[in-house]
């Protein structure tokens, strides 16, 4: 399992007070003519800006007019924006996204799991889902990590293997689901599958994101992020369907694959035909062989 960002259709320059509904050049307004400033200008309300103490972007004092689901993030690139955040649960042996939820920017990797495990309870009607006999391998990064969520998922249909964060100071833990997940750690297992992890979890962040076009929504609300983005990562399950089919990802690239094709014909006088056919995109070859039945080559 494995968080990304993308951007909200909705800038930061709209957003306005939750309590007061003002923009924030109006908030710089209203402090100006408070500080006795009459008219201010540009450059008064930036110096006023930059001087004010308690200066703050928070989800809790702000919210976009235009879409009032997107919170404010900081995104992979560093960068602050109005965001979604998506959210992935990837079967490690296929490669394919078992559960894809969308859910706020602003809440942390330990709330948005529960949710993000309930949604692959699809799994059922292929008669794969884990139980808490046949339990499932969980692997997460230490965003995931916290004693709360590791005590929920104990004797359940998930055996967590979440990576722990790096304390200088001494932590005492109580109960077993924490020692557990640590002890699970350690084995070969774990290793095999963090390094599965960082290859078909981030594979499927790329292509939906960066090639997909899916950094960036063009819709307003998570439920209609939502829909959209589950059509992206549907394209996506199709296309390991598909290379697991005929060896191709994508249309283009199965029609751009050569294909070679060898037919032995035998003739009425005792001799053979060799046919061969050659295909490579837009080109056919074709190649026709008779030997006779004297002829010593």
């Amino acid at each position: 399992m494995d968080a990304s960002t993308m951007e909200a259709n909705a800038a930061l320059r709209t957003l306005v007070r939750r309590d007061s509904g003002e923009t924030h050049r109006e908030m710089l307004r209203r402090m100006a003519h408070e500080s006795g400033i009459e008219t201010p200008t540009t450059e008064d309300l930036i110096r006023l800006d930059r001087a004010r103490k308690d200066k703050t972007l928070s989800n809790a004092d702000w919210e976009s007019p235009v879409d009032a689901e997107a919170k404010i993030a900081k995104m992979k690139d560093g960068r602050t924006h109005l965001a979604y955040k998506p959210e992935h649960a990837v079967d490690l042996d296929t490669g394919a996204v078992i559960a894809a939820e969308v859910h706020g920017a602003d809440q942390g990797d330990t709330t948005t799991m529960p949710g993000t495990l309930a949604a692959a309870r699809h799994l059922a009607e292929v008669n794969a889902a884990p139980t808490a006999e046949a339990p499932a391998e969980l692997v997460a990064d230490k965003g995931y990590h916290a004693r709360a969520a590791l005590k929920d998922l104990e004797d359940g249909p998930w055996k967590t293997r979440i990576a722990g964060p790096q304390r200088k100071e001494y932590l005492r833990w109580n109960g077993r689901a924490v020692y557990n997940n640590r002890a699970g750690l350690l084995s070969g297992v774990a290793r095999v599958a963090f390094r599965l992890r960082a290859e078909r979890v981030e594979r499927c962040f790329a292509l939906v994101f960066d090639r997909g076009g899916m950094r960036r929504v063009w819709l307003r609300g998570r439920e209609k992020v939502q829909k959209r983005y589950l059509i992206h990562v549907t394209g996506y399950n199709l296309g390991l369907i598909m290379r697991l089919l005929t060896g191709s990802g994508t249309p283009r690239a199965f029609h751009d694959q050569g294909s070679v094709w060898i037919g032995l014909f035998a003739c009425p006088d005792g001799g053979m035909v060799a046919l061969l056919i050659v295909i490579a995109g837009d080109q056919t070859a074709l190649l026709a062989i008779a030997v006779q039945p004297d002829d010593p080559n």
